[in-house]
């Protein structure tokens, strides 16, 4: 157990930096030596996975009370945590009002606008002055409002028809009216708006709140940054997992259970595994070229592996330039000239370290026969064609994929090395034929 974490700083910074690495014994220990305030805050602070297992350990006459401090979005979240029966038994601790905003909450998918929002905001009416509207505020403020940093405007029909920052309320004049000052040119995302789409307009604008809104602008709630902080490290650690060659855990890794892990992890192993069955096809095919020229066998890892490498690489960048948005469909003919001239060139200064690398070895007559330099020439030629076409498939695979419409991040670094593996063989192979055809082969 973490003794020092447990005697020594009990704090909510330093317990929020320690809590995923903690078992559920110890975090239950902590838990219950906290005393109440301390127990709300971390409670407040904590992913709904988290908060999960704390309420469950709670006795049933306090859980309305833990229930009640949490905004709707968040009780939705704990509530989609539970199983059916759960989620029954558990919406008794609410009171009617809130209850029906948690149903419509979870009527939305947990990864749409929808389902990260809160419907509880500041709202203005465009006829009040900035008097009036500042009263309002004060009357609001006491009610359990996500943030109020922003208060929309709305009509009768609920409508979203403008914006006010609490900055720009307290600077008017008292007695002019909200529609005076309130900004028109509003950024919204709609209802049914995935969450990597709505963490990109965040990261592109740079606000602690957005408006969510249906097909017609009628609002339905804000989302906040601190929700999107937590979708964009989802979805990060998602993209890296794929981008490992496996299914995202979707839990934290030392949550998931052994079994789902070998079964997230087993599924891209036996595919890549029976991918690079065709290596060795692919080798048994030019059997009789590795047993004319032996020598061509010891430079297969080298070539290979270098394909693979930058095949690698070209994914890589392309799959992270997709999910910053900076690359799009349409820019599939810019990054494949780029990426063409860019393999060109890294293929030429591996083909020139290989050629050098086999000219200046100390006896390479002796290890390469007579025919060194052809040799070289052939390993320097091959490396060129091998790692060109590795990066113009890493980085046009993205494209494909998504063309498709399928996850690019599936087109993961070990998926374009087994490829490139395979194809890397036959370009190899043809290049030896043409410079060492009648010689050694």
């Amino acid at each position: 157990m973490e003794t020092n974490l447990l005697n020594d700083d009990l704090s909510l910074e330093n317990l929020l930096a320690h809590w995923q690495g903690l078992t559920h014994a110890e975090r239950e220990t902590i838990f219950k030596m906290l005393g109440r305030m301390d127990q709300e805050d971390l409670f407040l602070n904590l992913a709904s996975d988290y908060q999960l297992e704390i309420f469950q350990e709670l006795p049933a006459a306090e859980k309305r009370s833990w229930m009640r401090l949490l905004a709707p979005d968040d009780i939705a979240d704990l509530l989609q945590n539970m199983d059916e029966e759960e989620q029954k038994t558990n919406m008794r601790y609410l009171d009617y009002p809130t209850m029906i905003e948690v149903k419509a909450l979870m009527a939305y998918a947990e990864d749409e606008a929808g389902g990260l929002m809160n419907s509880r905001f500041a709202r203005l009416r465009p006829e009040m002055t900035v008097e009036e509207a500042i009263r309002y505020l004060r009357a609001q403020s006491k009610s359990q409002i996500e943030t109020i940093y922003y208060a929309y405007v709305l009509d009768r029909h609920q409508v979203l028809l403008g914006v006010v920052s609490l900055r720009e309320l307290f600077l008017a004049d008292a007695k002019i009216t909200i529609s005076e000052i309130m900004n028109t040119d509003i950024v919204t995302v709609l209802q049914d708006e995935d969450q990597e789409s709505i963490s990109k307009t965040f990261s592109n604008h740079n606000f602690l709140a957005l408006p969510v809104v249906d097909e017609t602008n009628v609002m339905k709630g804000i989302i906040t940054g601190d929700d999107v902080i937590e979708v964009i490290e989802e979805e990060a650690t998602e993209d890296i997992q794929k981008i490992g060659g496996m299914e995202a855990l979707g839990e934290p890794y030392l949550e998931i259970d052994l079994l789902t892990m070998i079964k997230k992890r087993a599924g891209w192993l036996m595919a890549l595994f029976i991918g690079e069955m065709f290596t060795a096809t692919a080798m048994s095919h030019y059997e009789g070229e590795i047993a004319k020229a032996v020598v061509l066998a010891l430079f297969i890892p080298l070539v290979i592996s270098s394909g693979g490498n930058s095949g690698s690489q070209a994914t890589t960048l392309i799959i992270r330039a997709m999910a910053l948005g900076e690359v799009r469909l349409k820019d599939w003919w810019r990054v494949f000239s780029r990426e063409l001239l860019a393999g060109l060139s890294l293929g030429c200064i591996l083909g020139l370290i290989g050629m050098i690398r086999i000219l200046l070895w100390p006896n390479h007559q002796t290890l390469y026969g007579e025919h060194y330099f052809l040799v070289a020439l052939t390993v320097s030629c091959s490396l060129i064609g091998i790692v060109l076409w590795g990066t113009l498939a890493g980085s046009m695979l993205p494209f494909f994929l998504r063309r498709v419409g399928l996850d690019p991040a599936t087109s993961s670094a070990p998926f374009v090395a087994t490829l490139v593996d395979v194809t890397g063989l036959i370009i190899y192979f043809t290049v030896a034929s043409l410079f060492l055809k009648g010689i050694l082969l």
